[in-house]
């Protein structure tokens, strides 16, 4: 019902579209950041997926397929099972390009920064050089907060803690440097049976942290949590979808920290 009710609006979308020119559409809000960024001033970059809502999940609207009309590129990841019924209502002329894998670490970030950076200037050479220089800059950005994470994850000790950890967190969890015995994946694809199960895996790990993903629910994490007697923690792939995290940076340092605050009480005090 809902795509049809978007099909019947597509008349009218069309008559009240405005063209924005160099408009780039992004799914979700990083491959949208990245675009603005190594964009610059000369580019429109247009957002469909809220950070707050889980993007396998989300139900599009009217106001999505104007915002496709005009679009020279849309940018997605995969998980989106409705692109090709978005562009299709459209009828863009969009060249339609799947950034597949991972960006949740500075390492990947940084990959797919890249791919956008030579996304942009294929479909706009005449500003190739201003794409390459903020690319460049915004990846040493990423370098340095990179660098610094690691860091403050070698002092913190996390080589020597042991974790269960949702599985679209496991690669930022891994990166840092954790260790993570057990993993699950959706929660809401998972049982009491399951849960069980998770517990004792954890405990024979000696796991002392659960970590969560915040768009896939948490409710089961933190059950798993108090079976096992670990501490819950939850982080996010997506920024601005916690307090704090209005970049991808700042989700990265903010889930960087929440895992580096869980573990100070687990420290044991040195021997006199």
């Amino acid at each position: 019902m809902q795509r049809v009710v978007i099909l019947a609006g597509l008349c009218v979308l069309l008559i009240g579209a405005m063209a924005w020119g160099q408009t780039i559409v992004s799914t979700h809000a990083v491959y949208g950041e990245f675009a603005d960024i190594v964009g610059g001033e000369g580019i429109e970059v247009v957002t469909i997926i809220p950070s707050g809502f889980c993007p396998a999940q989300y139900d599009l609207a009217p106001s999505d397929l104007a915002a496709v009309l005009d679009a020279s590129l849309i940018l997605y990841s995969g998980f989106e099972v409705w692109i090709e019924t978005l562009a299709g209502a459209a009828g863009t002329d969009a060249t339609v390009v799947q950034l597949a894998g991972l960006w949740n670490t500075p390492d990947a970030a940084i990959q797919k920064v890249g791919m956008i950076r030579d996304l942009l200037v294929e479909s706009f050479p005449a500003q190739a050089k201003t794409f390459e220089a903020n690319a460049a800059a915004y990846i040493e950005e990423l370098e340095t907060v990179g660098d610094e994470l690691k860091a403050q994850a070698d002092v913190a000790g996390v080589a020597e803690v042991a974790v269960v950890c949702m599985e679209w967190q496991v690669s930022f969890v891994g990166w840092l440097g954790f260790q993570v015995p057990v993993t699950y994946g959706i929660p809401a694809n998972l049982s009491l049976r399951d849960l069980v199960s998770l517990a004792a895996e954890g405990q024979d790990a000696g796991a002392e942290l659960v970590i969560d993903n915040l768009q896939s629910g948490v409710d089961f994490g933190a059950k798993l949590a108090r079976e096992i007697g670990a501490v819950h923690v939850v982080l996010s792939n997506f920024p601005g979808a916690m307090p704090f995290t209005t970049t991808v940076i700042d989700l990265f340092r903010r889930n960087a920290g929440a895992l580096f605050s869980a573990i100070e009480p687990l420290e044991l005090p040195e021997s006199p």
